[in-house]
């Protein structure tokens, strides 16, 4: 019987060093992108998917995380007085639609590990995995919900997939599949951030993970790599080789948030699509293209 994906693991344990010095005091997906915080649109895209409960992996110093999606009482109870019915509806819709809980990571072993330590939570239900300073923009089909339609009809793990360029080969986990269908595959191998020229194909796992409860076996047998971290892509590569992995090459516009320049694209990119500043801002920048 099919079992629902009602769970999303959000590992956020990080240091976000990549975002330094902005991410010295506060959680780097608690960085704002127009006015919201980076992993409040990857929540929300995980409700559109359907899915009931966030968890977060976090770790000592991430407690703003918790507090953003927690009932701040003083605060609704000030613009409620105040007449302010469109801020408190915005302050108020998240809480009121998915439960947020988390557990800690205590030690940075790695993507693997912070899954893992989920484990309890997920119970043997499937999953999704969504890296909270990944953004993924597919207006009314959200990437997390493609990988569901693909679980739905296949009843295994699967990964989101893009095409990569040579130059960005050696950041990602590249796999070894056969083609299903448009846009589908099934992965048989995967290979965590090769040369580009032992790079088994251009297609990289990338942001978005869709796990079977199989995922945590396969962590346990997955031995610290060298810098002492249990990587993901070696856990993902055990399902493969058993026939338990698809991949879906997803339809939607990618920012790594967690990465300056890409942060900066994303800030354009969804400023433009603000209902509030959007047309102003294309005024703008339209005007300031000019002077390039």
């Amino acid at each position: 019987m099919k079992s629902k994906v009602r769970k999303a693991v959000f590992p956020a344990a990080g240091l976000g060093t990549r975002f330094l010095p902005a991410s010295k005091a506060i959680p780097k997906e608690m960085v704002s992108v127009v006015d919201k915080p980076v992993i409040q649109y990857i929540v929300e895209e995980a409700i559109e998917s359907g899915v009931e409960q966030i968890i977060l992996v976090t770790a000592r110093g991430k407690g703003a995380m918790e507090d953003h999606f927690d009932k701040a009482y003083e605060l609704e109870d000030l613009l409620e007085k105040r007449g302010k019915k469109a801020l408190l509806k915005t302050c108020q819709e998240l809480w009121q639609k998915v439960e947020v809980v988390s557990v800690r990571q205590h030690e940075p072993l790695g993507l693997g590990h912070a899954f893992y330590c989920a484990r309890n939570l997920i119970g043997d239900e499937p999953f999704l995995g969504m890296l909270p300073d990944d953004m993924v923009d597919s207006p009314g089909n959200p990437c997390a919900k493609q990988l569901i339609d693909v679980y739905n009809k296949y009843q295994c793990s699967v990964v989101a997939l893009i095409k990569t360029p040579p130059e960005l080969i050696d950041k990602y986990g590249m796999i070894v599949f056969k083609p299903v269908e448009k846009n589908i595959v099934q992965v048989l191998d995967c290979v965590e951030k090769p040369k580009p020229e032992e790079a088994p194909s251009d297609l990289g796992i990338v942001a978005r993970y869709l796990f079977t409860p199989e995922i945590f076996e396969a962590l346990e047998e997955t031995k610290p790599g060298a810098l002492g971290e249990i990587q993901i892509t070696d856990a993902i590569a055990r399902l493969a080789r058993k026939g338990r992995v698809y991949g879906c090459i997803f339809q939607g516009e990618r920012f790594d948030a967690g990465d300056k320049l890409g942060y900066l694209q994303a800030t354009i990119h969804y400023a433009l699509k603000h209902p509030e500043l959007g047309v102003r801002f294309r005024t703008w920048l339209k005007e300031f293209s000019r002077k390039l």
